[in-house]
């Protein structure tokens, strides 16, 4: 089985079948900074687009919540009819900046592969709750190297939120003081500035972790090759089940051959090594080969024919051409018509006179 095989042991490149199997199983390759990169995308579009439109009508719907936050009772009965008028339209209000970044989210997944329908990753599994497989897993290679990963990440973004802010610091010692639309715009921009650095460092963070991702998933498929061997025999059979069914394919062939040689009008042989077996009836347009056969097979076919009293003409260098230019059930080629036809004309006068067997 593959997952009982040792990885050094899998050199062989992966089959379409094996890669398209592990892709119904949810086994795909995937970056998740690929995902977090359209996510934080989808964030700066929504601020971008739809930001201004979504703080005023919040502004519009809280301004009066908050003139009257001193009046409002908020025990039980009164919080829920509050809630029931003020979440539909707050619900409305962020809608579609939600809808904005859950479709980037999506996107993120979708552009890294097909969607999957699978219940594999959902089956229990012993190995999921084994305290050793955990901990093996805890201290992986892989652990690790996500461990770094984050660290790096961490590292980077704060690096950038003190390039981005620090020009600023006197800026945002004054944004208390500021008008309420203006700290808006000014938080805008800034979140803005800070946002685009992050997605530039991240596209080179992303990118280099989807093509390690695809390399690592890639290396995983890998298969030995006694599975490359047992994938074959099941696409194309058991190699000995097929020499098998076509070794009975050739006994029934020659039974359907041997049974004919009794309606044959004429065997052409040379005294040991072929033997042709050819069949012709008035209204034909040439005589047809209803056997043949070489050494031993030749042998029996001209028992047959002896048992059956079907002339047997001696012509070697006949005998060995038309076995060489016909297959069962063939007409004689038109070349060989006329030697064919003295022969056949040769039988047919013995036929008629009554006379002995050539």
């Amino acid at each position: 089985m593959a997952e009982d095989s040792d990885d050094s042991e899998k050199t062989e490149e992966p089959t379409q079948k094996r890669l398209d199997d592990a892709h119904e199983k949810g086994d795909v390759p995937k970056s998740q900074e690929v995902s977090t990169w359209f996510a934080v995308l989808g964030t700066a579009m929504a601020m971008t687009f739809l930001a201004d439109r979504t703080a005023g009508s919040l502004s519009g719907l809280l301004e009066n919540f908050f003139d009257k936050a001193g009046q409002m009772r908020l025990d039980g009965p009164a919080l829920v009819l509050l809630w029931r008028d003020l979440g539909p339209a707050l619900l409305a209000i962020i809608a579609a900046p939600m809808a904005v970044m859950l479709l980037f989210a999506m996107a993120g997944n979708l552009i890294q592969h097909k969607p999957i329908w699978s219940s594999e990753r959902l089956k229990p599994k012993l190995e999921k709750v084994s305290p050793l497989k955990g901990l093996k897993r805890l201290f992986s290679q892989e652990s690790l190297a996500n461990f770094l990963k984050g660290l790096v990440k961490i590292l980077v973004v704060a690096g950038l939120m003190g390039l981005v802010l620090w020009p600023q610091r006197r800026v945002l010692d004054t944004l208390v003081f500021r008008d309420l639309r203006l700290l808006l715009e000014e938080t805008k921009e800034l979140s803005l500035q800070l946002i685009g650095a992050i997605l530039a460092v991240m596209t080179v963070i992303a990118g280099v972790d989807y093509l390690w991702q695809r390399q690592k998933w890639f290396k995983k498929q890998r298969m030995t090759r006694r599975e490359i061997k047992e994938e074959y025999k099941q696409a194309e059979g058991d190699p000995q089940i097929k020499a098998k069914i076509r070794e009975l394919r050739v006994m029934r062939s020659r039974h359907r051959m041997m049974s004919a040689v009794p309606e044959a009008t004429v065997v052409i042989a040379n005294p040991t090594h072929y033997a042709v077996a050819l069949h012709y009836e008035e209204g034909m347009g040439a005589p047809k080969c209803v056997a043949k056969g070489v050494d031993a097979l030749a042998l029996r076919i001209r028992r047959v024919a002896e048992d059956a009293q079907v002339p047997v003409v001696e012509n070697p260098p006949l005998a060995r051409t038309l076995h060489a230019a016909m297959d069962l059930d063939e007409l004689v080629p038109e070349e060989h018509f006329e030697a064919v036809a003295k022969v056949i004309g040769y039988v047919m006068q013995l036929k008629n006179k009554g006379g002995q067997r050539p």
